[in-house]
């Protein structure tokens, strides 16, 4: 039924009307929080949980943790700031006392910046009605809810009597499941909530994605049944039908972009790298020290399989730290060199960079210096490009790209320039793919001229089968999961200081004890500098602003000197972090891996690819600052050489607590697809995807691809039929404006990251 609003405004709207027509003087605010610029668009804003009406808790009933809801008036809310010691800098605290039938609960919320505390304190005022859900917690006697979700009723101000009137009459016409939706600061749940309501009544005409027989097929709801449900069921059999449509939309859109791109990719034309008889691969190759895993073999074939090709390759090898993924890439480097071509070698810090030219040189020997004296006389050479380099470095190695001289170019995202000109590139390799997003790839693979180059996609940090299908469904997808021969296993323990601060002592005696063996050390900081979070600090998972601050985080300025002069003095500790200059950082980095420094105090800029034997131990402070993955990363920089390794996880987290919980998960194995699972099931669908690293929502809501395997995997195979059959999408026309949304919605990522 239409509302007397919608009246004024019109008897109905289509699906792509400005914002405004439903949500009048809030549209511009909702516009900047999501990104939403039609009422089609707010539609698709769907609650993050709904509150059953009917089940409100009995505070006399509660027991600590359990979750409850409740409806009460505010009887006094205070606003204080506080130093945050854990992040640096002032964070805020809102204290909430709110009546309940005669019992009293306190409110406590949490907030990192002062515009979103003091917005909150502007709606939660006394005097006004508001119902309250979250987990139970208790406070110096009193029953407390931590960050609750909460929904006020009518405005601030006015008598006590207006404010009860008006929250009683609000709370009649609540449906019987409230939808509790994802606010911003300046936006209510309940104002998006209206104007959501105000577009159901007002949109008669909701697009249809799914082809109908799949409908059918699948026993689907239509689309607008579908945002009926979600928006304003009146079941929950109603709102559990919705979702599972909506579900498998996000599903199918996704798949069908990923489905699309790889056929597009299947039609083009690349030339084939064959290689030859006696070249550089088969050389290097007979000069191998060691013999190759069955998983190096299998994979490596199916690379050169691809590479011979006549359509280009696009393949994702994924793999355990240290399980020999360099090795597979340089082998199809060498056969692109071979038939003629270059490869470029993209990777995300130049500490990368610089490692990855040091091995790819020093396995090459004398087959990376083509055309000098003491270089093979069919060899060639390596060029390095990152963006410290010097000028005369710079030019020097944009000439040997360019001319064709470098058959081989490493570098960061200075390869991804306009200058940066190739004679035939045939490969791309990137390194640590999530750190790069398809765009990039396309940017370095458009260098190749009117054939596009094959590619191949490095990650160290294993993906879940379902993770791989939703972010990389465009490639092939190969695993390395052998280790290879001579890895020696790594001993993980936690070291709790909070509970016992005399372990860290015991800590630095193994420090000293495993140098004493002739072995080097890394100890890994969060931060670079004592008052500074810095670029390379990490972030946790998750929200962790309703956690209690705690001590100040180490950071490598500190560290380094109060061990030079204190526990390991004596010991050769040098310093290396993101912010050094680039030859400074390449220095200490040879002075490590040549053995004349015992202790290697850094960020996390050794967390990939950084390879020394000789180091057998680590000491990682504040780790539960760390994500699961980060921390596996981390520990895979030990144990290289044969020798077995030791990673002690130096934590401040209290028992039960989330980062207590990561670090413990990370000690209890070294299997890195299951910590995987583990780390992924702690972050946001939008961190998997990458959408939260440029500040935009996820495309995926209501999807948990790790928790909906059967969903992606059916989703996958009809979009493949529907591809196939109709590859342009012209008798699909919603479905193909939504996949025309994605990409757009990937491009602006792409270019806000640049």
């Amino acid at each position: 039924m239409t509302t007397t609003t919608g009246r004024r405004l019109a008897s109905t709207l289509e699906w792509d009307a400005r914002l405004a027509a439903v949500a009048g003087k809030h549209a511009p605010r909702i516009g900047k929080a999501f990104g939403y610029r039609t009422v089609g668009d707010l539609l698709q804003h769907y609650p993050r949980r709904w509150v059953d009406k009917g089940s409100l808790s009995d505070l006399g009933e509660v027991e600590p943790d359990e979750h409850v809801t409740v409806v009460g008036r505010v009887r006094d809310s205070t606003l204080h700031s506080y130093a945050d010691r854990r992040r640096g800098g002032v964070a805020y605290r809102l204290e909430v006392d709110v009546a309940i039938e005669g019992a009293r609960l306190s409110l406590t919320f949490f907030d990192k910046k002062q515009h979103l505390a003091e917005w909150r304190r502007r709606q939660i005022v006394p005097g006004r009605f508001g119902y309250f859900s979250g987990k139970v917690g208790t406070f110096r006697g009193r029953l407390q809810l931590t960050n609750p979700q909460y929904q006020m009723f009518g405005e601030p101000g006015g008598s006590a009597t207006d404010a009860e009137d008006e929250a009683v009459t609000a709370w009649d016409r609540l449906p019987p499941l409230l939808p509790i939706y994802p606010a911003a600061a300046g936006l209510e749940s309940t104002q998006l909530g209206k104007a959501i309501r105000l577009a159901l009544d007002l949109v008669h005409e909701v697009p249809e994605t799914l082809p109908e027989d799949v409908r059918r097929r699948h026993g689907f709801v239509s689309a607008r049944h579908a945002l009926e449900g979600i928006h304003r069921p009146g079941s929950r059999a109603e709102k559990d039908a919705a979702e599972r449509r909506l579900r498998f939309d996000e599903a199918f859109v996704t798949q069908t972009v990923l489905v699309q791109r790889r056929a597009a990719l299947r039609a083009l034309d690349a030339s084939p790298r064959l290689g030859r008889d006696g070249g550089l691969l088969d050389r290097f190759d007979e000069r191998l020290p060691f013999e190759l895993t069955a998983g190096q073999r299998e994979v490596g074939r199916a690379v050169l399989d691809d590479l011979a090709a006549g359509h280009p390759m696009h393949r994702l090898l994924q793999g355990e730290v240290g399980s020999g993924k360099t090795v597979v890439a340089l082998r199809a480097m060498l056969r692109v060199v071979d038939s003629g071509g270059q490869a470029a070698l993209l990777a995300p810090t130049e500490v990368l960079a610089q490692q990855h030219h040091r091995s790819v040189t020093a396995m090459l020997g004398d087959l990376a210096r083509g055309g000098m004296l003491d270089g093979d006389a069919d060899g060639t050479q390596v060029a390095l490009l990152t963006g410290s380099l010097g000028a005369a470095a710079r030019r020097r190695a944009l000439l040997d790209a360019a001319s064709g001289t470098a058959g081989i170019v490493i570098g960061t995202h200075a390869l991804l320039e306009d200058r940066v000109r190739f004679a035939d590139l045939g490969l791309v390799v990137v390194d640590e793919q999530h750190r790069f997003g398809v765009e990039q790839r396309a940017a370095l693979a458009a260098k190749s001229g009117d054939r596009p180059p094959h590619v191949l996609v490095m990650t160290a940090t294993p993906i879940p089968r379902t993770v791989a299908m939703t972010v990389f469904g465009d490639l092939e997808t190969s695993m390395l999961s052998e280790l290879p021969a001579g890895r020696a296993p790594i001993q993980s323990t936690v070291v709790p200081v909070a509970e016992s601060p005399s372990w860290l002592g015991r800590a630095y005696e193994r420090i000293r004890e495993e140098v004493g063996r002739g072995h080097q050390v890394y100890v890994v900081c969060t931060r670079v500098g004592a008052d500074d979070d810095g670029p390379e600090a990490p972030q946790p998972p998750g929200d962790a602003a309703s956690e209690p601050a705690g001590p100040a985080t180490a950071s490598v300025e500190e560290v380094a000197p109060m061990l030079a002069e204190g526990p390991l003095q004596g010991l050769r500790v040098a310093t290396l972090h993101g912010r050094m200059p680039a030859d400074r950082k390449d220095e200490v980095m040879r002075a490590f891996a040549a053995g004349e420094v015992d202790v290697l105090v850094a960020t996390t800029v050794i967390e990939v690819g950084v390879d020394v034997p000789n180091a057998t131990m680590m000491l990682v402070y504040d780790a539960e600052r760390f994500g699961v993955s980060q921390l596996h990363q981390l520990r895979g920089r030990v144990g290289r050489g044969g020798l077995p390794g030791l990673c002690l996880l130096v934590t401040q987290a209290p028992a039960g607590s989330p980062g207590r919980r990561r670090v413990e998960a990370v000690a209890a194995t070294t299997d890195g697809f299951a910590l995987s699972r583990v780390d992924l099931e702690q972050r946001r669908e939008g961190d998997v995807l990458g959408a939260t690293q440029s500040g935009r929502r996820s495309s995926l809501r209501l999807l948990h691809v790790l928790e909906h395997e059967d969903v992606v995997v059916e989703a996958r195979e009809v979009a493949t039929r529907l591809v196939e059959d109709d590859p342009d999408l012209e008798r699909h026309p919603a479905l193909a404006e939504q996949v025309r949304r994605l990409h757009d919605a990937e491009r602006a990522d792409y270019l806000d990251k640049g």
